[in-house]
């Protein structure tokens, strides 16, 4: 039975989506002018399933109409495959895909992905709304304008926090490590986000945060190695970064490597059903060839953005700092359907220069199915170093900067006290950089600059034991210290005081400034590990 059903629904499906059946064609799957094969829709199988759906619609008592028929065959078609990547978009859907991926759309400034059944922030873009107010990614959207959010599609949350410029969306979100979801106000406007942002952090250090790899992501690097050619050390800081566009990841790859050198490779289906190998190398001169660069991951950083990351990797152009990948090396292709729909599925994986695979299985509601335990051995690259597989980058410091009781015992204590903790952060901070920018003088202000903000949040209702713990107050005026230089215009001021309490960004940094070519940096990262325990 569940056999016969399974067949009949993926035949619904496919008719569903139109694609070609005898004597039929469709539009360009993918490259124009291509055909899809033809489903035979003449056999037992399909021809039980149209007199079944014929059935339903004439004598169900539910009365469905057709269409929603229709609809929920192809949902049940796509829970099959258990493909978390799978999916299918309406016009307005795919709109709203192609804007996130340009970098221009209207609302709040975060890409949201479900991840274990949850609508999750995966990432949170420079200079928007979503920033300003301090949403971060990992961030589970649980309450949109008084609707609980816990059990929303992705088409339910884009469709309540998008609206018009100017207007005010209250969102709350439940974080890791805090008790009661964290309320924001947050003003939507017009988001165009700049992909790339570069700064030096300190002489001969250059810092270049990539937001995702959206279009017109390698000219903005290609335009910002330029501008900081004489960098001694370079970090590169893909935490956060969803991905995006793989000819664009594969470009500036293709920049950082040597002609020659393999950037990545891909097994894909064809439309015979044949599994091909493409494999892509490098073209043009490498810049800044002898130039150390430091690669800063997380586990939110995925798909193109892993490509760049296993392809410095593997060539032994590049350490990776940080935490272990999403593994997203899914290959996920679009195709054209009938009424202005798209679907995407995944036709492919991708694998770094070596072979390891990026792609780590995960169920269909996002979360991560157990690993295999015999997985393949490690890689070893050109300079003798050894890369763990098992899908995703594993970074070659593994780093992470965990939540201390004190901080969260703070954050808690605003939510059940109702106390709008970081409204009031964002709002004291941008008045010290009213301030420090009319009086020309910018610089990291010291902890009795926040004194009147520990006194507000006293007198708005938190405890004052929990304030001024030492800990907790250190993390207030740290929040505060880096919105006030945010809002200031002091990136490189931030960034050191980030690395306080950033332990990868920490690390980028001792790296970069006592290294001075690749072969220096790979001695250095193996000194660490011989002294320091994983994931300290």
């Amino acid at each position: 039975m569940l056999r016969f059903l399974r067949s009949t629904l993926l035949l619904a499906a496919l008719a569903a989506l139109a694609i070609p059946v005898a004597g039929q064609s469709a539009g360009s799957p993918g490259q124009r002018g291509s055909r899809l094969p033809s489903v035979d829709i003449e056999s037992a199988e399909a021809q039980v399933f149209l007199q079944a759906l014929s059935t339903i619609s004439h004598f169900h008592s539910s009365a469905l109409a057709d269409s929603v028929l229709w609809d929920r065959a192809l949902e049940g078609l796509l829970e099959q495959l258990d493909d978390p990547y799978a999916t299918v978009y309406t016009p307005a859907e795919y709109d709203r895909f192609r804007e996130t991926n340009t970098g221009d759309y209207a609302g709040i400034g975060v890409q949201i992905t479900m991840m274990d059944s949850r609508v999750t922030v995966t990432a949170v873009f420079r200079d928007t709304p979503a920033e300003g107010v301090g949403m971060l990614v990992g961030d589970r959207i649980v309450w949109v304008e008084g609707n609980d959010a816990r059990d929303w599609t992705l088409d339910q949350a884009r469709d309540s926090i998008r609206g018009e410029p100017g207007s005010v969306v209250r969102i709350r979100v439940a974080r890791d490590g805090f008790s009661e979801p964290i309320p924001f106000s947050i003003v939507r406007d017009n988001v165009h986000v700049e992909a790339v942002a570069a700064t030096w952090v300190e002489d001969g250090i250059a810092y270049f945060g990539i937001d995702r790899i959206a279009r017109g992501v390698s000219e903005e690097l290609r335009q910002a190695l330029e501008e900081y050619e004489g960098a001694e050390a370079l970090i590169v800081d893909l935490r956060g970064n969803p991905g995006g566009y793989l000819d664009e990841s594969l470009q500036i790859a293709d920049m950082l490597l040597a002609p020659g050198e393999k950037l990545a490779s891909v097994d894909s289906r064809g439309v015979a059903g044949a599994v091909s190998n493409q494999e892509w190398t490098a073209r043009s001169p490498a810049r800044i060839a002898e130039t150390p660069i430091v690669i800063l991951v997380d586990a939110y950083t995925a798909s193109a953005a892993e490509i760049i990351s296993g392809a410095l990797q593997d060539n032994d152009r590049a350490v990776v700092v940080g935490r272990r990948t999403f593994g997203k090396g899914a290959v996920q292709t679009h195709y054209p359907l009938p009424a202005g729909r798209q679907i995407s599925i995944t036709t492919g994986s991708w694998y770094t220069p070596l072979g390891r695979s990026l792609n780590r299985a995960r169920h269909r509601d996002g979360s991560l199915k157990p690993e295999d335990a015999s997985l393949p051995d490690p890689v070893v690259t050109a300079a003798g170093r050894e890369l763990p597989t098992g899908g995703g980058i594993i970074p070659d410091l593994e780093v992470e900067t965990r939540v201390l009781e004190q901080e969260r015992r703070l954050v808690n204590n605003a939510n059940e006290a109702q106390v709008p903790f970081g409204t009031l952060i964002r709002d004291h901070a941008f008045d010290l950089a009213k301030r420090a920018l009319a009086a020309g003088e910018i610089e990291v202000l010291p902890s009795t600059a926040f004194d009147g903000l520990a006194a507000e949040l006293v007198e708005a209702g938190m405890d004052p034991e929990i304030v001024e713990d030492p800990v907790a107050r250190a993390y207030l005026d740290r929040q505060t210290q880096l919105h006030y230089l945010y809002r200031a215009n002091a990136p490189a001021l931030r960034l050191l005081v980030q690395a306080e309490r950033d332990e990868a960004l920490a690390e980028a940094l001792r790296l970069a400034r006592s290294a001075r070519t690749p072969a220096e940096l790979f001695t250095l990262v193996d000194e660490t590990r011989e002294t320091a325990p994983p994931g300290r």
